[in-house]
């Protein structure tokens, strides 16, 4: 059975001004996929709408098989974890306060973490490499070490789901690595359903089994990077000219924008 399927989905903010449109799709135990596509085509309405945050104006959102809508919200929470796109500093929160909020799916109301949550949150932060900051106030780490930390909240949910709105978002480039290093770790070795909003094309070619091409809140389409990262694509899509290199074949490749001031070169080599 699939993880997540999303069923002629229309969604938005509005109920007459839809934002998502028609959407159907299928996420299965190992997928990594990307979700790419200009700025405004619905990404983060899209996850929106998978968490059950944002309600369906039509169409069904499953998860394993049930109905986001009869779902509560600490059952969502169970089976789907979010990295949101930005996260404040906030209240003086240890790193390891904020992991153990992650816990909260599992409590009743009136429970306190047991001994269980205890190992689980020991887990993440020594999965995440955060375990070492454990007692640092969060506000006070870097954007990568912070971005750890957040990861590790989502994981001490235990979900089959991780979702990513632009987890690489503001980092620098060694942390943008660490970052899809650590993803690509979850998934292949844990075996977390990944499904990731990114805009860099160069890292969703390298991590990603598949990629999904959003545009103007359909999805255009579903396949392999090196199926959909092509250089007409990227161009009906985008709006701009790329050179495309496949240094390893496969996945490998490496995606390159072409500004107006290269092609007016090339054009007087000519």
């Amino acid at each position: 059975m699939s993880l997540l399927q999303l069923h002629a989905v229309v969604s938005g903010y509005q109920r007459d001004r839809p934002v998502i449109r028609g959407v159907d799709l299928e996420l299965e135990t190992g997928d990594f996929f990307g979700l790419i596509g200009p700025n405004g085509c619905g990404k983060s309405t899209l996850l929106r709408t998978v968490t059950g945050v944002l309600a369906a104006a039509e169409g069904r959102v499953e998860l394993a098989g049930r109905d986001v809508a009869e779902m509560t919200a600490k059952e969502r929470a169970r089976a789907v974890a979010v990295v949101p796109q930005t996260e404040g500093a906030g209240f003086a929160f240890s790193v390891r306060e904020t992991v153990a909020m992650g816990r909260h799916p599992h409590l009743r109301w009136y429970q306190t973490l047991g001994g269980e949550d205890q190992r689980v949150i020991d887990a993440v932060l020594e999965l995440t490499g955060t375990a070492d900051l454990a007692n640092r106030n969060i506000g006070e780490l870097s954007g990568g070490e912070r971005q750890r930390a957040i990861i590790a909240r989502a994981l001490a949910q235990q979900p089959q789901i991780l979702l990513l709105d632009e987890p690489t978002n503001h980092l620098d480039i060694n942390h943008q690595v660490e970052v899809f290093d650590l993803l690509h770790e979850l998934n292949q070795e844990r075996g977390i359903a990944i499904l990731c909003v990114t805009h860099d094309l160069n890292f969703a070619a390298e991590y990603c089994t598949g990629l999904l091409l959003m545009q103007e809140g359909r999805m255009q389409m579903r396949g392999r990077p090196s199926e959909v990262l092509t250089a007409e694509i990227i161009r009906t899509v985008y709006g701009i000219e790329v050179d495309i290199d496949a240094p390893g074949g496969g996945r490998g490749v490496r995606i390159s924008p072409v500004s107006r001031k290269s092609r007016q070169a090339r054009d007087e080599k000519v």
